[in-house]
């Protein structure tokens, strides 16, 4: 469910419409959080990327070393008629735990630090209300999330893409991390999946 954005591109523009908004979010590995949202109605497009770096770093080996300052993240491309950019971070903060400081569960390192990379000051507004109302509410501690404006996108190399739905419960991290995180998210947020029909 991506669009044409391919490895080795650079995104450091965005145009918001009324019908088409863009937002960047770090919630762990990139597999994760894809699968979290290509289900959720009124979004039109996921990719997973880097962000928080430089270009020259910007590949998946590389971030692996925990030195190029990327976050693992999802551009999320949606329609804000259909879905409201409160709502889709109320998703990200329920898909992830933003409370732990360079970590989701197993995965430890700074790429997997969770982050949102705004690109309207209205997405600002609403992460900020919701780090310090609903992630309290939730988890019991203060979130830890960074709140960046955007900057730079990296499209991250075609195997990454879409991942979960290319592989599922046949690689095991699917099946033991990003099935469950799904599973309840779809159940949680069950008004909010698109139709099947």
């Amino acid at each position: 469910m991506s669009t044409s954005y391919q490895f080795g591109e650079v995104l450091n523009q965005v145009n918001n419409t009324p019908r088409k908004e863009t937002i960047i979010l770090g919630g762990g590995c990139f597999w994760c959080v894809e699968a979290v949202f290509v289900d959720i109605e009124g979004v039109e497009s996921v990719v997973s990327g880097y962000a928080g770096g430089t270009a020259e770093t910007a590949n998946y080996e590389a971030v692996c070393t925990k030195q190029t300052k990327h976050v693992e993240v999802i551009l999320v491309e949606f329609d804000p008629t259909v879905i409201d950019r409160r709502d889709i971070l109320e998703i990200f903060f329920a898909a992830h735990d933003p409370t732990t400081p360079n970590r989701q569960g197993n995965d430890v390192g700074p790429q997997y630090r969770s982050a949102i990379f705004y690109t309207s000051d209205e997405q600002k507004e609403a992460a900020q209300q919701l780090m310090n109302d609903l992630v309290p509410e939730l988890y019991g501690k203060p979130a830890v999330t960074e709140l960046h404006p955007f900057q730079a996108f990296y499209p991250a190399e075609g195997y990454h893409q879409d991942y979960y739905n290319k592989v599922g419960d046949r690689n095991s991290y699917c099946s033991f991390v990003i099935t469950p995180k799904v599973s309840k998210i779809r159940k949680k947020y069950s008004h909010r999946l698109k139709s099947r029909a």
